[in-house]
This record gives structure tokens, C-alpha cells and sequence, in this order.
């Protein structure tokens, strides 16, 4: 009798199986979540790829890169993390690329995993089939940088774990049970058999357990301390809603207009109130937010744009008669407006939602400071840590590299958030790919034996590897 339930466990098995094999099955599909690819692709690849996947670029048209890849399983991840490396190993698609497109070489990107990559890929695809309305277009709803990260294979991990662990839960109950059978035919049989807690309360898988605990809670502790720090993606709500995109876009006003630190010193320093009444003391109405948002601009120097003046002694005043002063231009700029001619009797109300709107933009809760009066407190995006030193002026005026490379499409964000993650790996594989702007700059003069070797024809290029960008003590000391 002690083999029916043994058959019957051992039927489990191929029933796993099944399910197990159904499920790689369904999944075969080519992975990746192509909006988390639309901003993985942005940051990474679409300075050098086209955009519309099809045509070749300075790099090659990415689309149906996995099947010309497809000969080679597992190669793609490799190129894309080290084109270099493979090229040095002659593999046969890697050399054809090198052919083709050298002596640009494509950028190592070391710190992306395969789940990214799959996401960029699936974007790729996305793109050049013609269905390209994903997340982040125009129209499109999607959650805001720093969101919740797709994991679209949770569930399927979940329910394989949850499957191995039943399988390991079976296969130790036949293992008891043939014990059992061997001691039995021997006459050592004990009086019972041990049950099924017996059997998971014993030492082996108690102590396996803790080990899988510990290798777990290990490998789960280094790779959360990897990213310590990091907020790529982070987009906090600013005091006053400014838009890149209208001015860096639409307007086309050149970024060091505002940040005029970034070509003289290590910061780029954000701009005064008085850098934006340069334009809107003439510009007073904003063409998407009226007058609500540039409004506490103009509260927070003591602005009346009624009169076009200054109000003497303004940082002396009351709450309240700062609020009659904007209250009033608020008012008058509605009843001009469409809106206000239809319906004139909204008008205080108006003005007082954006009244409203200046106290919570302007005033410091947490200092219990009620006053208007003062520079405008924006919140901070990009953070390097105490012990990294970056010098913005010696990127931008000696490496005259734009801002686009650190800070991403800024002229496309209605609302700027950190675009890469300003890791050590990202600043060291930016180092080593970079081409110095060398020749007819006069910072790099003293390096005379790099001079000769590209006038002679010996070097075509200079890295910032080659000229000691890779020295711990350049960012560190």
C-alpha cells in the first residue's frame, strides 16, 4: 500500500513540468516594457541612433536588432555592455559592425541590465512597427519620472519560486518514503514514519534555509548599497511651475543665459528673480498658466506689474496689503481676458485660488515664516555626493560639451527631472568613450606628444582617458 501515494506524488512532477514549460511558453514573446525603454533609450542611445529605428546614423538603425542578433543567443546583451571586448574577441557580427562604422566607437554601458536592455529593445520594435504611441508621447498618460518601475515578469517569478518550492516539498516525501521502504525490507523500520512538518523542521532544511536567507539578504544589501544616493528620474514639485520646454523649446533661449555659472564656475547656479524680469517685465501674462505663475515672481521681488514699478519699502508690508497689490493686477488681467469677459463675476474668485497659490509658493511652512517678500525657494535635482567634486566650467568652457549630455533633452521637459544617473560607472564610461575637442583649443597645448601624433597621422583622437580623466584624485581628494 506504500506505493499509491508514492505514484501519486511522483505524478506531481511531470504536472510541474507542464506548467512550468506552458509558462517559458507564454513568455516567449520578445520581453521588455517599451515605455521604461522610451527614457532608457532617450539617455542612452539616441545620440548616436535614429529615432525612428529605421534609418542609420552615426550608429546603425536599431530596429530588428534581435533578429540579426538572433544567431548568436545571449551575444546582443554582451555587445551592448562591451562592444569593445567583443570586437577584441573577433566574434563575426561584432567585427561586421566594427567594419562597417569605425573608428566610432559605440559607448560601453556596463550598468545597464538585461532588463533594460530587453525594455529598450521593445521600444525599438515598438517604434519601427509603426506603433509608437507609448507612454511619454504626446497624449499619452504615463506615471512621471521616478515612478513605479515596470517589473512585468514579478508574477512569473512568484509563481515559479512558488513551484520549486512545492516540487522540493514532494521530492523530500518520496525521499522519506523510499528511507522508510529500505528500512522496512531491512527490519529496521521505525515505528512511524515522519510526518510532513518532521520533515521541514529538520536540520538539513533549516539549515539551508538560513543559508539561502543569508546569500539573499547579502546579494539583496550590496545591490540596494549600489544605488544608494542615486535618484535618476527624481522630479520634486517646484514653487512655480517652469517650463524648459516653452523656454529652452519653444523660445529657444540658450541655457547660459540663465545658468550663466556653467561656463565660469563649478556650479551652474540657478537664476535670480531679476535674470527673469529681464523678458517679463515686458512678458507679464505666461501662454499656458496666465497669470498665476508668474505672478509670484513678481511678489517675491516686489514687483507691481499694474504700474510697471518697484514698490518702495515693499519687504515693510503686511501680508495683506501685498495681497491687495496682486489681488487687483490678478482681477484686471482676468476681466481682460475671454474668459473674464464671459463670465466677469468669477474674477475674485480668481484672484484669490491664485492668491493662494503665492502664499503656498512663497512661504516657508516649516520656518513658520509668513513673509512674501524673498528669493524663491527651489528644490534641488541634481545632487552629487560631499565627496565628488564637479566642476561645471571645466566641462563646459574647456570640454565644450552641451548641456544636453549630463541633463538630457531639457527643451522637451515641461518639468525638469534628473535625466541620467550620474553614477561613478556612468562619469567613468563617459571618460573613456569622450573624444576631446583637441585641436584649436587652448587648454590643451601643453600636451605637445598628443599634437604631433595626430599631425602626423599616428592618433586620430584623444580621450579624456588619455589626458587623466580616469584619476581617482580629478573627482576625489
Amino acid at each position: 500500500m506504500i506505493y499509491k501515494p508514492l505514484i501519486g506524488r511522483a505524478l506531481v512532477l511531470p504536472a510541474l513540468v507542464v506548467l512550468t514549460i506552458a509558462l517559458k511558453a507564454q513568455d516567449a514573446a520578445p520581453a521588455g516594457d517599451p515605455t521604461a525603454g522610451k527614457t532608457l533609450f532617450l539617455q542612452n542611445c539616441g545620440s548616436c541612433h535614429a529615432t525612428n529605428m529605421v534609418t542609420p546614423s552615426i550608429g546603425p538603425a536599431l530596429a530588428g536588432a534581435r533578429e540579426r542578433w538572433a544567431e548568436y543567443p545571449g551575444d546582443l546583451y554582451k555587445w551592448i555592455h562591451n562592444s569593445q571586448a567583443l570586437i577584441g574577441e573577433g566574434h563575426p557580427r561584432a567585427v561586421e559592425l566594427w567594419e562597417q562604422y569605425k573608428p566610432v566607437q559605440m559607448t560601453s554601458f556596463l550598468s545597464l541590465t538585461n532588463e533594460e536592455i530587453d525594455n529598450i529593445l521593445a521600444y525599438v520594435d515598438q517604434v519601427a512597427s509603426g506603433a509608437n504611441k507609448v507612454a511619454g508621447d504626446p497624449g499619452v498618460q504615463t506615471e512621471p519620472p521616478g515612478g513605479p518601475k515596470s517589473t512585468p515578469n514579478t508574477g512569473l517569478f512568484i509563481l515559479l519560486a512558488v513551484i520549486l518550492g512545492l516540487l522540493a516539498v514532494v521530492l523530500a516525501r518520496i525521499v522519506s518514503n523510499l528511507n522508510y521502504m529500505i528500512q522496512v525490507r531491512e527490519g529496521n523500520a521505525p515505528e512511524r514514519r515522519k510526518t510532513l512538518v518532521e520533515l521541514l523542521t529538520s536540520k538539513w532544511v533549516i539549515g539551508f534555509v538560513v543559508f539561502a536567507l543569508v546569500v539573499f539578504g547579502g546579494y539583496t544589501t550590496v545591490n540596494n548599497a549600489i544605488h544608494l544616493g542615486r535618484q535618476q528620474g527624481y522630479q520634486p514639485q517646484q514653487p512655480i511651475k517652469f517650463s524648459h520646454e516653452t523656454h529652452a523649446g519653444v523660445q529657444k533661449i540658450d541655457c547660459q543665459y540663465c545658468h550663466d555659472g556653467a561656463r565660469r564656475s563649478k556650479h551652474s547656479i540657478i537664476p535670480a528673480a531679476n535674470t527673469c524680469m529681464n523678458c517679463h517685465r515686458a512678458v507679464k501674462v505666461g501662454s499656458t498658466y496666465g497669470t498665476a505663475e508668474l505672478t509670484k515672481i513678481f511678489a517675491s521681488i516686489g514687483y507691481d506689474p499694474s504700474i510697471d514699478k518697484y514698490v518702495d519699502g515693499y519687504d515693510q508690508l503686511s501680508q495683506d496689503e501685498i495681497k491687495q497689490i496682486y489681488m487687483k493686477w490678478i482681477s484686471d488681467q482676468y476681466l481682460q481676458s475671454d474668459q473674464g469677459k464671459e463670465r466677469p463675476s468669477d474674477a475674485e474668485a480668481v484672484a484669490n485660488d491664485q492668491w493662494q497659490g503665492i502664499v503656498d509658493a512663497l512661504t516657508n511652512k516649516e520656518m513658520d515664516d509668513n513673509s512674501i517678500y524673498g528669493p524663491i525657494e527651489w528644490v534641488r535635482i541634481h545632487n552629487l555626493p560631499d565627496h565628488v567634486y564637479f566642476n561645471h566650467s571645466q566641462h563646459v568652457t574647456v570640454g565644450k560639451l552641451q548641456c544636453q549630455t549630463c541633463h538630457g533633452p531639457v527643451e522637451t521637459m515641461k518639468e525638469l527631472y534628473q535625466y541620467s544617473p550620474l553614477s561613478m560607472g556612468w562619469c567613468v564610461n563617459c571618460h573613456r568613450q569622450t573624444e576631446v575637442q583637441f585641436m584649436d583649443n587652448e587648454y590643451y597645448k601643453s600636451f605637445k606628444t598628443y599634437h604631433e601624433e595626430i599631425k602626423s597621422g599616428k592618433r586620430s583622437k584623444v580621450t579624456v582617458e588619455e589626458i587623466g580623466g580616469l584619476e581617482c584624485q580629478k573627482c576625489h581628494y
